[in-house]
């Protein structure tokens, strides 16, 4: 039973980790955009778009291998 909870209590973690990056990696794309579009910064601009970039890529990534991966063992 132990074992159990530590399994989805991972798996929960993992979810939760690669949705807060992606939530972060889209505002910070969505704040770019904005500088982009009312003239701002153009520089800002270019290193928030960066930045979220990075920020999709690794919860896309953490979700991919960690999450499913906690997930697949979970249910077979």
């Amino acid at each position: 039973m132990r074992e159990l909870a530590v399994e989805v209590l991972s798996a929960v973690v993992y979810a939760v980790a690669a949705g807060l990056l992606t939530v972060v990696g889209t505002a910070a794309e969505y704040t770019s955009f904005q500088y982009v579009t009312t003239g701002g910064e153009t520089m800002v601009a270019v290193w928030l778009a960066v930045f979220g970039g990075i920020m999709l890529y690794a919860g896309i990534t953490v979700g991919r291998r960690k999450a499913l991966a906690s997930l697949a063992s979970l249910a077979g």
